[in-house]
C-alpha cells in the first residue's frame, strides 16, 4: 500500500511539474532578461474604444541598470493579440522580436550599474475580453443601465500585460510611481489611480491625466471610462487629512452617497489594526466598475450594487456579514496587504488574501464587537475546501488554493489565540505594514517576522496550514476530571498549544498525554482555534 501511495504521489508530482511551460517560466520568473534592470516609472497614455473594443496608447518605461552588463536582451511582456511598436529609446542600436506573449529587445551596448534609460512602446489592438470579470482576466466593454459605454480591465490573475507593454512581474514595482493619461470621448470621464492632475480637451476628446507618486503593483494600474460623476470628503487619519474621492455612474450618485458612509468606519478600523493608510499622497478612491470589485491601489474598484454583504449575501452564513458592504471593506483592506505589502511571487498570494480576508473580521470587531467578529470568522470556515495547499508553484505565476482566503484568515485567527495578547497581535500587524512599507516580500519574511515579534516559533503552524491540506484533529477522552488527548493529521512536531476550559493551556503532540482538569464537567474547547475535535470512546 505504501509503495502504491508513493507511486501515486510521484506520478502526481511529475504531472504537476510537466504542466508548466517555458512561457510560464518567462512570465513568472526573474529571468536573465529581467534581473539586470529595475523599473523606476511608467508614463502611460491609453485610449479604449467601445465601438471596436480596442485599446491603444503608449508606455514610456524608465528603468535603472542593476549591474554591469554587455549587449543585454530585455524582456517586455505584452499578451497577444495586442500589437506593439518601439517608437523611442535611449539605446540607438537594438532590434526586437516577439515570442508568444513576450517582446525581446536585443541591444548592442555596454550598460553600467546605476545608469537610467527608457523605452517608449506603442501598443494597439483588440485585447483579451473578460468573460466573467473579475474572476477571469481581460478588458470589459459594457453599457451602463442608460446605454452609455463603460470600460475597464480586471487583471490581477492574467496580468497588466493583457494590454500594457510592461515588466509584468510582481517583484518589480515602479519605484517612482506612474502617470497615466486616459483619452475619452467628450461625454465620458476617464478615472485612474492616484490624483487627477490635469484635464484637457483635445479636438473631440478629453485627456484626463492621473499621477501616482508611490510604488504601485502592476495589476493595480487600471483605466476606467464611463459616465462618471465625482464627490469628495476627507478623513482625519493617523497621518493627517486623507482625501476620500468617489467616482460613480451619474445615476447612482445618491445611492453612493449613502452607501459610502461606511468608508470612514472602515478606515478607522484599519488604521487602528494596520497603521496609517499607506498612500496618503495618492488619496483613497472608490471607483464604480462594471464588475464586482478589485483592490486597485488608490483607486479601489467597486461593483457591489450598493448593497450590504457580498452581492446581498453573507459569506459567513451567520447574519453578521449583512451589516456592512463586503466590497468596500475587503478590497480596501488590500491597500495594506497586497498594495502596501506585495508578494514577490504569485505563489505567495496568501500574503494578500489571508490577511485581507482577516481584515473583515477585524473590521467587524471594531464595528460590532468581538463576539460578532468571532462568530463571523468561524462562520466563513464553511467556504474552506482543503483541496490543495495555499502556497502555489514558484517561478511560474501560479497561485495556490482559493483557501488562501477563508482558511488563511482562520490560520491568522488561530495564531492570534496562541499569542493571547491582542495588543501584541495588533503591534505585529502594524509592524508588518511599517517595516515592509511599500515593499515586495516573501512568505519566509512574513513567517519569520511574526515568529520573531511574537516570541513564538510558528514555523510548524505555517507549514500545517499553508503547505498541507491537513487540519489538526485533537483526539480526546475524558474520565472524570482526567483528560487524555493527542493530535492527529498534523505535520511533524506541530507546535500548536491550545486553551481549554477558558484558561487552561495544553500542548498536544502526536503522543497521548493526560492532564487533570479543575472539575469533572465536560471539557470545553475554544472554537476560535481552527482545529477539529474528535471524542474517543
Amino acid at each position: 500500500m505504501k509503495k502504491t501511495l508513493a507511486l501515486l504521489i510521484f506520478t502526481s508530482a511529475l504531472f504537476s511539474a510537466q504542466e508548466f511551460t517555458k512561457q510560464d517560466t518567462l512570465k513568472g520568473s526573474n529571468t536573465k532578461f529581467r534581473n539586470f534592470w529595475d523599473v523606476k516609472k511608467y508614463e502611460i497614455s491609453v485610449e479604449p474604444k467601445f465601438v471596436d473594443q480596442s485599446v491603444s496608447g503608449t508606455n514610456k518605461i524608465t528603468f535603472e541598470i542593476l549591474k554591469d552588463v554587455k549587449n543585454p536582451v530585455f524582456q517586455i511582456d505584452l499578451q497577444q493579440p495586442m500589437n506593439y511598436k518601439i517608437i523611442d529609446s535611449d539605446t540607438q542600436s537594438y532590434s526586437s522580436k516577439r515570442e508568444g506573449d513576450f517582446i525581446f529587445i536585443t541591444t548592442k551596448k555596454n550598460y553600467k550599474k546605476g545608469e537610467t534609460y527608457s523605452f517608449t512602446i506603442q501598443f494597439f489592438g483588440n485585447p483579451i475580453i473578460a468573460k466573467k470579470a473579475p474572476w477571469d482576466g481581460g478588458w470589459v466593454f459594457k453599457k451602463d443601465d442608460q446605454g452609455n459605454p463603460w470600460m475597464s480591465v480586471a487583471q490581477e490573475g492574467i496580468g497588466a500585460s493583457v494590454w500594457l507593454p510592461s515588466k509584468d512581474l510582481w517583484s518589480d514595482e515602479p519605484d517612482d510611481g506612474m502617470i497615466m493619461k486616459i483619452i475619452t470621448a467628450k461625454d465620458l470621464v476617464g478615472v485612474g489611480n492616484g490624483r487627477l492632475i490635469a484635464q484637457k480637451a483635445e479636438k473631440d476628446k478629453i485627456v484626463y491625466t492621473w499621477e501616482v507618486k508611490n510604488p504601485i503593483n502592476l495589476y493595480s494600474i487600471v483605466p476606467n471610462v464611463g459616465k462618471y460623476v465625482n464627490f469628495k470628503e476627507t478623513y482625519a487619519g493617523e497621518k493627517g487629512k486623507l482625501d476620500l474621492d468617489y467616482w460613480v455612474l451619474d445615476y447612482n450618485l445618491e445611492k453612493a452617497k449613502k452607501q459610502f458612509q461606511q468608508v470612514k468606519p472602515m478606515m478607522k478600523a484599519f488604521e487602528h489594526w494596520f497603521g496609517p493608510y499607506p498612500f496618503y499622497e495618492d488619496s483613497y478612491k472608490l471607483i464604480e466598475t462594471p464588475y464586482l470589485g478589485m483592490e486597485h491601489q488608490s483607486g479601489v474598484g467597486y461593483g457591489n450594487n450598493y448593497e450590504n454583504g457580498y452581492l446581498g449575501r453573507d459569506l459567513s452564513r451567520t447574519g453578521v456579514g449583512l451589516n456592512w458592504d463586503f466590497i468596500i471593506v475587503h478590497e480596501s483592506g488590500h491597500e495594506w496587504f497586497a498594495n502596501n505589502i506585495t508578494a514577490k511571487d504569485k505563489a505567495d498570494m496568501w500574503i494578500h488574501e489571508s490577511f485581507t480576508n482577516y481584515s473583515e473580521t477585524l473590521f467587524v470587531e471594531d464595528f460590532m464587537g468581538k463576539t460578532a467578529a468571532e462568530k463571523y470568522v468561524v462562520g466563513i470556515r464553511g467556504n474552506i475546501r482543503n483541496d490543495e495547499p495555499i502556497i502555489g508553484h514558484y517561478g511560474v505565476a501560479k497561485s495556490g488554493s482559493s483557501d488562501m482566503y477563508y482558511k488563511g484568515a482562520n490560520m491568522i485567527h488561530t495564531i492570534r489565540q496562541v499569542i493571547n495578547n491582542d495588543e501584541k497581535f495588533r503591534e505585529i500587524l502594524r509592524g508588518l505594514n511599517k517595516d515592509f512599507y511599500h515593499q515586495t516580500v516573501t512568505t519566509k519574511q512574513v513567517e519569520d517576522y511574526i515568529s520573531k515579534k511574537s516570541g513564538i516559533n510558528f514555523s510548524t503552524v505555517f507549514d500545517q496550514y499553508l503547505r498541507t491540506t491537513k487540519i489538526p484533529i485533537l483526539e480526546y477522552s475524558q474520565a472524570g476530571n482526567m483528560l487524555k488527548y493527542r493530535y492527529t493529521n498534523i505535520v511533524k512536531d506541530l507546535k500548536l498549544p491550545i486553551r481549554i476550559n477558558g484558561n487552561q493551556e495544553i500542548n498536544p503532540t502526536e503522543n497521548w498525554q493526560t492532564v487533570k482538569l479543575a472539575s469533572s464537567d465536560p471539557v470545553k474547547f475554544d472554537e476560535n482555534y481552527y482545529i477539529f475535535y474528535s471524542q474517543q470512546k
